[in-house]
């Protein structure tokens, strides 16, 4: 079967924190015999900062950041059996989603997968005429890579015929154990952009701990930060490229996952970094969000904290020994459920079943 993926980027990760999902997801379906071209268009400067080749288990088709050019990629919607449309592209996407959904043919699988769905659904709500909104009279199905119940019951709400929740997941060949490297040794180290809804979390779950615990050292990844204000025994690296991610991971005594505000709040909704740490074997440290103990125990396999001040104390108590029993069970556990194959075997049968009912109904 073929897909047409559309979606921000699947050979740089720079500024898209869904390349991690897409990725991982996409490559597993390819193993179950999909024939998948991901469609991507050429902004942000994501092509200048590739961090992985075009690989050979997906095509894919890079677009200018033109009008032209994304109606040209939108018509090949029409050679596929599985149409996607994700969110979060990053240019004109709801011309785009107008333009897939006009392209496909009757009979093909039309998807809305969305990335973000807390921020989509704000959205949506707040506007009874969104085009996305409009469109999900003919749109099959919603899927997103999180949410749970609430963004389920939410995007029915709103029109959408079902929704599925596709959680985060990990993809063992790229994040695994590795040596230690002295460049990230920290007592607690935090990965992450900075944006709006992430930064006053950041302030109160790393930044005030790091300010509590002088004679503990601190690190900080990730884009944005160089003026902000931060104890001494922080200390800034900047971007982290996706290929020392893990080494990132390992070599601190724990790491720290921050939920942007409408992921905590709506619960449910696991990032990235929290399966890529616990691939590694790294002890996690999470703010808490309702939903963590359906992919990690907590207290056994995740440490989870409420404020700064848990975050604080987790660190002080904490020693290399028990961090590293910790990271081993999280990463066990990852490794028995919360593959991006386990994710893969879930979305094959969802595809296999709409489209064998579309064809039954059709004969």
């Amino acid at each position: 079967m073929k897909i047409a993926f559309y979606g921000s980027s699947l050979v740089s990760a720079y500024w898209n924190g869904a390349a991690t999902y897409y990725r991982g997801l996409l490559r597993a379906l390819a193993a179950k015999g999909y024939d998948i071209t991901f469609y991507e268009p050429d902004v942000y400067d994501r092509q200048k900062h590739r961090d992985i080749d075009p690989p050979d288990w997906c095509k894919v088709v890079v677009y200018d950041g033109t009008i032209d050019a994304l109606k040209a990629a939108a018509s090949e919607a029409a050679e596929a059996d599985i149409v996607v449309k994700a969110s979060g592209v990053g240019f004109e996407d709801d011309l785009l989603l107008e333009e897939v959904l006009r392209n496909a043919q009757t009979q093909a699988l039309k998807i809305f997968w969305d990335v973000d769905a807390p921020a989509t659904l704000a959205e949506l709500k707040g506007c009874s005429d969104h085009p996305l909104r409009r469109a999900l009279a003919e749109i099959d199905l919603v899927l997103t890579y999180g949410g749970g119940d609430p963004v389920v019951t939410a995007y029915r709400s709103v029109g959408a015929a079902d929704c599925v929740p596709i959680y985060n997941a990990l993809d063992p060949q790229t994040h695994h154990p590795v040596p230690e490297e002295g460049r990230f040794t920290a007592d607690l180290a935090f990965l992450g952009n900075r944006l709006p809804d992430r930064e006053a979390r950041v302030e109160h779950f790393f930044l005030e701990p790091a300010f509590r615990l002088p004679d503990r050292n601190f690190l900080l990844g990730g884009s944005g930060w160089q003026d902000k204000p931060m104890s001494a025994n922080v200390r800034y690296i900047g971007h982290v490229p996706t290929g020392d991610h893990n080494a990132f991971n390992v070599t601190p005594m724990a790491v720290l996952n921050i939920s942007r505000a409408s992921m905590a709040e709506n619960g449910f909704s696991p990032a990235t970094r929290v399966f890529e740490a616990a691939g590694a074997g790294a002890c996690l440290i999470t703010d808490h969000w309702e939903g963590i103990e359906l992919f990690l125990k907590p207290g056994e396999e995740v440490l989870v904290a409420r404020d700064g001040q848990d975050v604080a104390a987790l660190v002080a108590a904490l020693s290399r020994r028990s961090a590293q029993e910790i990271g081993q069970r999280a990463r066990m556990r990852v490794l028995a459920e919360h593959t991006y194959v386990n994710r893969a075997e879930v979305v094959d049968k969802i595809f296999r079943a709409r489209l064998g009912a579309r064809m039954e109904a059709a004969e």
